[in-house]
């Protein structure tokens, strides 16, 4: 990374002051720096525009100003030799705090091709990587189905043996970016015989692929591009297998491990606007004679938002660093934290924000408002909070064993 710090994170701005914690090197902090002042030019989408359209706007300039080149490695035209946890959450939080959709067009161009990046064949990922790093392609993550969300070992979808490959039959849901993709990893039952999260292969399916229709585009409360994918006996060549037959569970796992920690940098993104607008209004409103800062109730509810958020931040950019410095040590644990602790955190934050906007707090098209809607999700997707309390705990209780 580049080896000069940004005069703006010498601690003068205090939503950049974490910057200077010894998790980061001088190059995230070059990364946020040129972040910040593109994002502050980019138009944030309005409660009227197209989200399919707003998302691929977000691809293309995110894609034309490099930014992208962060989700995939150097040798597939990344910007890294390898994807760089830390990079990720600097970009995710930054971009999440500008608009929820920016964050969600950059996120899913490294969560869709991460099970590529991981386990595609060289052939595979020299054709589709450095377009997804460019923004020429837009790539989605097809693990969850109707009956199979959380529990991804309940998987029903068929990858069938042909003569020429594998032959895809089942439906896929919930899937980001369903509908404007221009490839689908796609997780299917292989060995039919198989129970659990055993027998189950990844393949890099391309939107035009006969036989793979879009059945439903989904709405939801912070609209994104979602959909149900239904596969009736798609044909893939083998050379569009991801990693080993049978080793599908591992590679979504790998991948999800990857990406989490984001999730959770994504959340304090949220919460840190929250605040920011909190802060803002609290010192302009006038109540009771001065301004709602003055009041101190109204201290007492930003203290523990600004303590939440610092608290979440912490865990979110140790977990970051620990996966990129002490690759020998597990990360099961501290990831789950992060997002357990940051998703968590960030809805109480923008909830005490709403409630201090008063009425404004709810006014359709206003930022905590959109905010409000916009960190709901991250509760759910990647691993419910239930999910990672139950990670935290199993790993703590092994800890306890040794």
């Amino acid at each position: 990374m580049a080896k000069a710090p940004p005069k703006h994170a010498t601690g003068a701005n205090a939503e950049c002051a974490h910057l200077n914690w010894p998790f980061f090197d001088d190059g995230h902090r070059l990364l946020s720096a040129g972040l910040e002042a593109w994002i502050a030019e980019q138009p944030a989408a309005t409660e009227s525009s197209d989200a399919d359209e707003s998302c691929r706007e977000w691809v293309r300039r995110l894609g034309d100003a490099g930014f992208l080149r962060y989700a995939v490695p150097r040798a597939f035209g990344g910007a890294l030799d390898q994807l760089d946890s830390r990079a990720l959450c600097v970009l995710r939080e930054t971009l999440a705090g500008h608009d929820g959709l920016a964050d969600f067009a950059f996120a899913m161009q490294g969560l869709g091709s991460g099970a590529v990046t991981l386990g595609g064949q060289d052939a595979l990922r020299t054709e589709w990587l450095p377009k997804v790093a460019s923004g020429a392609a837009i790539a989605a993550f097809a693990l969850s189905e109707p009956q199979a969300g959380s529990d991804v070992a309940a998987m029903t979808m068929r990858a069938t043996r042909t003569p020429n490959g594998w032959r895809l039959q089942g439906t896929k849901t919930w899937i980001s970016n369903g509908g404007i993709a221009d490839f689908y990893c796609v997780f299917a039952r292989s060995d039919a015989t198989s129970t659990g999260s055993r027998g189950i292969t990844a393949f890099l399916v391309p939107a035009t692929t006969p036989r793979l229709r879009i059945a439903e585009r989904i709405d939801v409360i912070s609209p994104h591009p979602l959909a149900t994918l239904e596969f009736d006996g798609c044909e893939v060549p083998d050379s569009h297998r991801l990693g080993e037959e049978g080793g599908g569970f591992k590679l979504a796992m790998q991948t999800l491990d990857i990406f989490r920690v984001s999730v959770a940098a994504a959340a304090v993104g949220f919460a840190r606007r929250a605040l920011s607008e909190t802060t803002r209004h609290a010192n302009s409103r006038e109540m009771f004679g001065a301004n709602l800062a003055a009041q101190p109730l109204a201290q007492a509810m930003i203290g523990d938002m600004a303590t939440e958020l610092d608290s979440a931040t912490l865990l979110t950019y140790r977990a970051a660093w620990q996966r990129d410095t002490q690759p020998q040590m597990r990360t099961t644990a501290v990831a789950a934290m992060a997002k357990l602790a940051a998703t968590e955190s960030a809805q109480r934050i923008i909830d005490q924000a709403v409630q201090l906007h008063g009425a404004r707090g709810v006014q359709r098209g206003g930022i905590v408002e959109r905010l409000y809607r916009d960190i709901r999700a991250l509760r759910i997707y990647e691993g419910a909070t239930e999910v990672q309390r139950l990670l935290v705990g199993r790993e703590t209780l092994k800890a306890g064993q040794r």
